[in-house]
Formats: C-alpha cells, sequence, structure tokens
C-alpha cells in the first residue's frame, strides 16, 4: 500500500465500533473478493468473530492471515489485535442494552437539540478535513480548463448526481455550456461527442463507481480533459482524470453513510470549482448571472391581488 493510500485510510484513532458496519459498506467496492468476504464476517458477527484468533477468521472466512491483517488495516485499524478488540466493544454493546446508534456519536434517542449540535460539529469537520487536503494546483488546473472549455459534461449517480446537477446549473447561470448525466447511457453516449477542449468530470466517492468511470474513459480517449471529485483518489477513476480533487472521507454510519457525509465535502470542492471559473470568466460571467437573474425576477415577485 501507497504512503498516499495510508494516509487516506488512517487517522489519529481507530473508527468507532459503531461505524465499523457502514465502513465496510463503503471500502468494499474497492476491496478483493477475500478482503470482502472478511469484512462481511466481522460486520455480520462482531461477538463470533471477536472471539477468534486471526487464524480462526481466516479459516472461518476461506481466506488467509495476510488478507485479514489487510483488512483490519484497509478498515482503519493498525492490526488485527485492534479490530478484535473494536469487535468485542461492538459486542458488548449489542448486548448491553443501551440505546443504539444511528450514527457514531448519535442515540436513537438523542434530543433533537444534540442531533443537531452534532451533526453541525461533524459537518464543520468535514468541511474542514476537505479544505485542508484539497490540492489547490490540481484545483487551478481544473479551473483554467473549465474557464476555457466550449462544453462541460458531468457524470454521477445517486448522491454524487445531485452534486452534479448543483454544478451544472451554477455553470449555466455564468454562461457556459454545461451538462449533468445521471443515466449511464446517455453520459457514454454524450461523452463520444466531446473533443479537445472541452471538459469532463467525474463525481464519485468511492473512486470505482462504473457507471461514472465508463463516460470519463471515453471523454479521456475522446481527447477531452478530464477532472475526477472523488474521496479515493488511487480509485480507478484516477486512471482517466488529468486532474484529481480530493474531498474528504468522513465518518460514516448505519443513517450517515458515504451518500450523506461525502455530499457536503463534494458541495465545497465544487463551490471552490464554481468560484474559480467565475474568477476567470469575470467579464462574461458577470453579465450572464444578471441576465439569468432578470429573466426569473418576475417569479420571485409577489402576486397582487
Amino acid at each position: 500500500m501507497t504512503s498516499d493510500v495510508k494516509e487516506i485510510f488512517s487517522s489519529d484513532s481507530p473508527p468507532a465500533p459503531a461505524a465499523l458496519a457502514a465502513k465496510v459498506r463503503t471500502l468494499a467496492p474497492s476491496m478483493t473478493r477475500s478482503m470482502q468476504l472478511v469484512a462481511e464476517a466481522v460486520a455480520g458477527d462482531p461477538a463470533g468473530c471477536a472471539a477468534l484468533t486471526v487464524t480462526g477468521l481466516a479459516e472461518r472466512t476461506g481466506t488467509s492471515e495476510a488478507t485479514v491483517v489487510r483488512t483490519a488495516r484497509l478498515l482503519g485499524y493498525p492490526g488485527y489485535r485492534d479490530l478484535r478488540l473494536a469487535l468485542a466493544g461492538l459486542a458488548a454493546h449489542q448486548e448491553s442494552g443501551r440505546a443504539p446508534a444511528v450514527t457514531a456519536d448519535i442515540a436513537v434517542d438523542d434530543p433533537i437539540a444534540d442531533v443537531v449540535a452534532k451533526l453541525a460539529y461533524d459537518e464543520q469537520q468535514t468541511l474542514a478535513d476537505t479544505a485542508a487536503g484539497l490540492d489547490t494546483v490540481q484545483l487551478g488546473a481544473a479551473v483554467a480548463a473549465a474557464s476555457a472549455a466550449r462544453r462541460i459534461d458531468i457524470y454521477g449517480v445517486g448522491a454524487s448526481s445531485l452534486v452534479g446537477q448543483d454544478l451544472a446549473q451554477k455553470l449555466l447561470r455564468i454562461g457556459l455550456i454545461a451538462h449533468a448525466h445521471m443515466d449511464p447511457h446517455l453520459a457514454v453516449t454524450n461523452a463520444v461527442q466531446l473533443r479537445s477542449g472541452d471538459v469532463a468530470i467525474a463525481i464519485t466517492h468511492s473512486g470505482s463507481t462504473g457507471d461514472v468511470i465508463e463516460p470519463l474513459r471515453v471523454a479521456f480517449d475522446h481527447g477531452a480533459t478530464t477532472i475526477a471529485i472523488t474521496g479515493r483518489p488511487d480509485g480507478p477513476v484516477s486512471q482517466y482524470a488529468d486532474h484529481v480533487l480530493t474531498t474528504s472521507t468522513a465518518r460514516e454510519s448505519e443513517l450517515r453513510p458515504a451518500a450523506m457525509s461525502s455530499r457536503t465535502s463534494q458541495l465545497l470542492v465544487v463551490d471552490c470549482l464554481f468560484i474559480g471559473v467565475a474568477q476567470r470568466t469575470y467579464e462574461t460571467a458577470a453579465p450572464a448571472l444578471a441576465a439569468s437573474y432578470e429573466a426569473l425576477a418576475h417569479r420571485h415577485t409577489p402576486r397582487t391581488r
């Protein structure tokens, strides 16, 4: 595992036991099949797996001891011993009868005021982590390409498609030709039309979403400048990206999965990209934005009786 990958998956402390199941769901697409077997076993039966040695878990899952250790590290634990302790803690929590956690920090019976405060804190941390990890050189190159683009295509599915639509409508309002594609078939057929001077942007938290990677690859092969917005800069999407903008890999849990935590960081990156483009194209962007406001002004005027 490279130093970049270690940095992505490491943290100051191992992930909270309550977040383990969601962590498995988030990382499973990037795992080998043997690692998936180990991850699914520990998430599905924490008490049973906590009682097993590394050899026992390898035998139970039909894998090797090395695979068990690699899986533990990928999940954020220094080694199997640390994962085993977390599994024991999770099992004890489940058996204690305490209110179950709906996120790593929020219990099912928390007052709504506490929910608001805890989520606000998590969002702030996600934004701070994303800002700290964002490569401004890569961002500047992406801004330059998008500012000069004849056409901008944006690919995303699920929650990432909503972020893509947000970026597309922003760019349209400053006079750029931008389209967000949610349908994977239409994404590919549009990508075929791209050429040098065009820009294609893929948004995928996992970095391994096939329906997003395929149109980006087609755009890349046809000479378009390609940009990936992803939480996994080591993922398959990056091999077809001229520029990679990294989002935070925030903590996930049962009711705060990757689709929720990644959206916050993706929106920050999208806003940074948009503002950079608006700055570089200000002479045309400002009149275009004013025209769009004027065109919609009558829809915001209160009706008189």
